[in-house]
């Protein structure tokens, strides 16, 4: 049994592709782990002989955002069509598969190789429905432009080709049962193994390290982790004005204190470097922001580290899930999720797995009750710390078992 898992994306930074190749790995299947290059993979992926990983070289379009929608129109064709030669010169060199799993978005051109590979090479060809292509694209260029619907039809054409589907929610589930007439399996984001509370030494050591890094001294403070991929579907004007409005709280209760609250945002992308600048010229002292890149082996142990987590998710189609909060589950660490759409309460509830806010307002809020850990028994922040405690979170494993294998192993379901 051989599986080729494709994400065009950067493989380091696609935790649940990476996800389904261990596991896969696991069940029996020689994986050709196929994306862009990047980030690191996880430990679990290079430890397993099983597991072959393949990085395409992607070109840079680090431009082509300046210049209008045509020019990022072009040169998002461009960068795709290298992407297509790449991706089918090694669906068709590594040895045959008898599945091929890709991720979507983006659609273009992952599910038109994918599906042209599948045919020559005699495999079924499974797509994983992480969010949708063309709401992705609506954002950067409106959803009136005919690239939107181009894309659109893309999605439709090869949804309706493909010989199984997974889905990250239910509500894309029923999405596509309604608008492209087939069915998906839900598969639900589930933390890894590597996401739990960290030991003392552990918290510690990474501490000492980070701390050393960025000057932040040997206290500890109060900690909120948001974890980002610092792209357009992230309110980040949201989280400046949240932190400007308990800046102001915390500096009045106590004008002398010093920092009393660190943010780190962690991860890489587009809008880093511009929240950096706009963060600096803030000047902010009763709370520290910080930026971060952690390796996948240390990553875990931060988000186990922190009092909060904090989501800025907004999705672009209303249903799609975002991963970090399964992250965050597994580590016991509440969540402050931003309400973005009703879809939310299929893995969360208020006072359970965390909070969800919807203005800056709620979220300073939050920030300040970290900060001064005022976090009352039967406040929601602090019910929530005690029902994480009493009930452990379901692993990826178990529901990849329970709901993916039957897809992409039918034959061993």
């Amino acid at each position: 049994m051989r599986t080729a898992v494709i994400v065009i994306g950067d493989l380091g930074r696609s935790p649940r592709m990476q996800y389904h190749a261990v596991s896969l790995a696991a069940a029996g299947s020689d994986v050709d782990l196929i994306g862009l290059e990047g980030a690191a993979v996880m430990p679990a992926v290079v430890s397993n002989p099983r597991i072959h990983v393949h990085r395409m070289h992607d070109r840079s379009f680090a431009n082509r955002a300046k210049g209008g929608v045509r020019r990022f129109v072009f040169s998002s064709a461009a960068r795709g069509i290298g992407q297509a030669m790449r991706l089918f010169r090694i669906l068709m060199a590594i040895p045959k598969p008898d599945v091929i799993l890709v991720q979507n978005p983006p659609a273009f051109p992952a599910l038109s190789i994918a599906w042209l590979a599948s045919r020559l090479r005699g495999a079924r060809f499974v797509i994983d429905w992480h969010n949708l292509s063309h709401t992705i694209a609506a954002v950067k260029v409106g959803e009136r432009h005919r690239a939107v619907k181009a894309i659109a039809r893309s999605e439709r054409r090869w949804a309706k080709r493909a010989s199984a589907h997974l889905t990250v929610s239910t509500a894309l589930a029923e999405w596509l049962a309604r608008e492209y007439k087939v069915k998906a399996a839900v598969a639900y984001d589930r933390p890894g193994d590597a996401f739990v509370r960290p030991s003392s030494a552990d918290a510690n050591a990474l501490w000492e390290k980070i701390s050393k890094e960025a000057n932040l001294g040997s206290t500890r403070l109060p900690m909120v982790v948001c974890p980002t991929s610092w792209t357009p579907d992230e309110d980040f004007d949201l989280l400046l004005e949240a932190l400007e409005r308990a800046e102001r709280q915390l500096s009045r209760a106590n004008p002398t204190a010093g920092p009393q609250l660190i943010v780190f945002l962690t991860g890489r992308g587009a809008l880093r470097e511009s929240f950096e600048a706009r963060a600096a010229r803030r000047n902010f002292k009763a709370i520290l922001v910080r930026t971060i890149w952690l390796e996948p082996a240390e990553y875990p142990a931060l988000v186990g580290m922190a009092d909060l987590g904090l989501c800025l998710h907004q999705s672009s189609s209303g249903l799609d899930l975002p991963m970090k909060l399964a992250d965050l589950r597994g580590a016991g660490v509440p969540a402050a999720v931003y309400d973005y759409a009703p879809v939310i309460g299929e893995v969360m509830t208020t006072g359970q797995e965390g909070v969800s806010f919807r203005d800056p307002g709620d979220l300073a809020n939050l920030l300040v009750a970290v900060a001064t850990r005022s976090l009352a028994p039967d406040a929601p922040l602090g019910r929530s710390r005690a029902w994480l405690t009493q009930h452990p979170a379901e692993r990826w494993s178990a529901q990849w078992e329970a709901a993916a294998r039957p897809v992409l192993l039918p034959e061993r379901g």
